[in-house]
């Protein structure tokens, strides 16, 4: 077999590879030969079937997969031999001009590229802190008591107030006819929760059971209801029963509630504590690895292979598709997504993965079995049976591969914020955790 391999533009190459037609000829002889020993046909024996039928019958199909197999395990061998990382897959088409007793082919593929990663210490990166306070805390524990609220009938005459459960019958107009969804008896809210419109919470506020109201309500542009967005109705609102919420004491009691070993209102404010914490600690982590990235992505230089972008495109594109279906979407898996709606994003995962690649084998910065350990542990930290969950990681090695994926990028990150220019910033608990995570 003899091979050349030139470059045609930037990581494209191409490489022309001969093989003896014997070659082909005897394999394929070979594999009719056996194929004739199991072939079924009318009229015949199970392994009686003539040479001739069998070669008229399934030989092209045979030629075709002996083709394949040859010419894409010498282009495998050519690879290897002169050390050449091939990125996806080869365009191979037989070529004219071949020697007697010779084929030809040519194969156009790309390969990856050599990373070049700048001085580190010269990038910059914004780390964020942040600290669970007492009165995340409190906010947190609020939460829970609201979760195990109860409603009592208010007073007679007593008007409604934010936090009551109100139940009303309405009905609203537009232009003096009535619309669908416009209509409801019995229908319970709780005031101030931001379930209705702000005007129709606005118009209830200060009613009393068995008072009645109109009032115009102006529609949202981008409201959900389309043959109403942007639209004015006027409704009539009548009041019949209001509830006010009691929220349970902050005792012992509570906290035996909510699972609490200890039982006491420490030991429930600790837990909250130690949760919240965890949960700052993964979005510290997310927030401080994506500037991590974006660093070293600017320090990197790279050409990306056309073939590795595309592939990320088809896989973006799929589960796109998986994501409507599951939706209950019809068709899902034919709806139209162009290429260009994922290319950005695929072009800077590529990117970002050659790049993390480079610097892990550079830096030597590969996950170490305790490293997947702890982080696994971690992981199952937060779960009623922790043990449980580490067994469920390690009966999978996909599910590990994630971990150890995980722990790579760690790795990177803590690699990067050691060597670079960090300037740190605290946000504030409520900052942080209205920052997606």
């Amino acid at each position: 077999m003899a091979v050349n391999v030139e470059t045609l533009e930037k990581l494209e190459r191409k490489m022309t590879l001969t093989l003896p037609v014997e070659t082909i000829q005897n394999e394929v002889g070979a594999r009719l030969r056996k194929l004739a020993r199991t072939v079924k046909m009318d009229g015949f024996r199970p392994g009686k079937v003539p040479m001739g039928i069998v070669t008229q019958r399934y030989g092209y199909s045979v030629q075709y997969e002996v083709m394949n197999d040859k010419v894409g395990e010498a282009f495998f061998n050519a690879a290897n031999e002169a050390k050449l990382r091939v990125a996806g897959q080869p365009t191979i088409t037989e070529k004219d001009g071949a020697p007697e007793g010779q084929m030809a082919f040519d194969a156009v593929f790309e390969v990856f590229p050599d990373v070049k990663i700048g001085d580190l210490a010269t990038a910059e990166v914004e780390k964020a802190t942040a600290e669970v306070t007492d009165a995340a805390v409190d906010r947190t524990l609020d939460i829970l008591r609201k979760q195990r609220r109860s409603f009592a009938q208010r007073a007679q005459g007593a008007p409604v107030e934010d936090g009551d459960r109100v139940t009303v019958d309405f009905a609203g107009k537009i232009d003096g006819e009535p619309f669908e969804g416009g209509k409801a008896e019995d229908f319970q809210f709780v005031v101030a929760e931001g379930q209705m419109l702000k005007e129709f919470e606005d118009a209830v506020r200060g009613m009393k059971v068995g008072e009645s109201k109109t009032f115009p309500l102006a529609f949202p542009a981008d409201y959900h209801g389309k043959d109403v967005a942007g639209k004015t109705a006027d409704f009539m609102v009548t009041v019949q029963k209001i509830e006010a919420a009691h929220l349970p004491e902050v005792n012992d009691q509570l906290a035996k509630s909510l699972g609490v070993q200890e039982g006491t209102v420490e030991g429930l404010r600790a837990d909250i504590r130690k949760n919240l914490e965890r949960e700052i600690k993964f979005r510290l982590v997310a927030r401080n690895k994506q500037a991590v990235m974006d660093a070293l992505l600017a320090q990197a230089e790279l050409d990306i292979p056309k073939s590795s972008v595309q592939a990320e495109i088809d896989r973006m594109i799929e589960s796109a598709r998986a994501d409507l279906k599951a939706r209950g979407i019809k068709d899902a898996d034919k709806a139209p997504i162009p290429d260009d709606v994922f290319r950005p994003q695929a072009e800077r995962r590529v990117r970002l993965g050659l790049t993390v690649a480079e610097l892990v084998r550079a830096a030597s910065l590969q996950a170490k079995p305790e490293q997947i350990k702890a982080q696994v542990e971690e992981l199952a930290a937060s779960y009623e049976k922790p043990d449980e969950v580490v067994r469920y990681y390690y009966a999978d090695n996909r599910r590990l591969a994630d971990v150890e994926a995980m722990v790579i990028e760690n790795n990177v990150t803590e690699h990067v914020l050691g060597q670079a220019k960090v300037t740190e910033k605290a946000l504030g608990f409520d900052e942080l955790m209205g920052q997606q995570g």
